[in-house]
């Protein structure tokens, strides 16, 4: 079963990296100090105290900066350049015990499935924001709930969080284009606005 904890936790630390960075290390942090879980590879380093500590300030931040509608679309495209680049060292660390070749093809994934689900939730908020501004802190909520309940979900029940990956990665898929499509139709339609309302 080392194999599965392992390749478990990769994937999950990896994709939940793109949803909430913050919130993923410092539950499995917490997870490995509390000895309810046994984090594969070097990922026990994030039961450090200030790592836990760092990542904990760093949420509370985060969940601010979430609740004001122009601040958070800021945010998500500064952390672009965090959380995917985390997401892929946090399932390499988790191959750390294996060949060189396995930990690349970690680090190759967990970097795909960060920028995947980071780009899911970038496109989800602006959509948000953009249609229902007072919406963006109840989606924030309800993502910071997503992201300890799937961190403490891949440490228990492995093969569960397995499949809901699978769905949810299906989902993103099938979701994102459409809301890609939804936002440049909105964009159009205030471009047309402006230009007609411009003096001839």
């Amino acid at each position: 079963m080392d194999w599965l904890i392992t390749l478990t936790t990769a994937l999950g630390a990896a994709w939940l990296s793109g949803i909430n960075l913050y919130a993923t290390v410092a539950t499995l942090g917490l997870l490995q100090r509390l000895g309810l879980a046994r984090l594969p590879g070097d990922l026990a380093v994030l039961s450090h105290d200030w790592i836990i500590g760092l990542a904990a300030a760093l949420y509370v931040i985060e969940f601010v900066a979430d609740k004001i509608p122009v601040v958070d679309s800021a945010w998500d495209a500064i952390h672009t350049f965090i959380r995917v680049p985390a997401g892929a060292i946090l399932a390499a660390s988790a191959f750390a015990d294996f060949d060189p070749p396995v930990r690349v093809a970690a680090l190759l994934i967990g970097g795909g499935l960060a920028l995947g689900s980071h780009g899911g939730k970038a496109a989800t908020r602006v959509a948000v924001n953009t249609a229902a501004p007072g919406a963006g802190a109840v989606v924030s909520v309800i993502e910071d709930a997503a992201a300890v309940g799937s961190a403490a979900l891949m440490t228990f029940f492995p093969l569960s969080f397995l499949v809901l990956l699978v769905l949810a990665l299906i989902g993103t898929a099938w979701l994102v284009p459409k809301i890609v499509r939804v936002l440049r139709r909105m964009l159009a339609l205030l471009r047309g606005s402006a230009s007609s309302g411009k003096p001839a």
